[in-house]
């Protein structure tokens, strides 16, 4: 599932967002374009200044574009929360920052996973960072996607 630009070929920096009703978990990837890394749980506020703080985020991080995760359920149909992320993207837009949507079905899961695997066991706090994970998991997802449609 994509839509939105197609960020130029080549390696570029990119933040991913994880977007959610009271919280936006954000990775961003490294110059070569190969690797994500989980960087902050940003807490909402208002809409403005959730998109204020992601323009300055991006701008801060030398990010070319934001690969933003669309909640897309198991059988492909897309329900309100999906809603909600196409209008926040819109918003993005509209502030300058190129946006890719991208199918995020499953990152939570491979975000609790990989904290399992690394001995972060779930409890209150770490439920934010496992946002910032999420947001990893889908930026590492697109980043694949791009890697394996250059090479044939």
């Amino acid at each position: 599932m994509t839509e939105r630009h197609d960020f130029p070929a080549g390696p570029r920096r990119l933040l991913g967002l994880d977007v959610g009703d009271r919280r936006i978990g954000v990775a961003v990837s490294d110059p070569t374009g190969l690797l994500a890394t989980p960087i902050e749980v940003y807490h909402r506020r208002d809409v403005a200044a959730d998109v204020a703080h992601m323009a300055e985020l991006a701008a801060a991080e030398e990010a070319e574009g934001l690969v933003v995760g669309l909640p897309v359920n198991m059988n492909g149909t897309e329900g309100p929360q999906a809603e909600k992320v196409r209008a926040f993207t819109r918003l993005l837009e509209e502030a300058g920052l190129p946006v890719r949507l991208w199918d995020e079905r499953l990152s939570t899961l491979e975000a609790e996973r990989r904290m399992a695997a690394a001995g972060r066991k779930r409890k209150r706090g770490v439920v934010q960072h496992n946002d910032a994970e999420a947001a990893s998991v889908i930026l590492e997802s697109y980043l694949d996607h791009v890697r394996s449609a250059v090479a044939g």
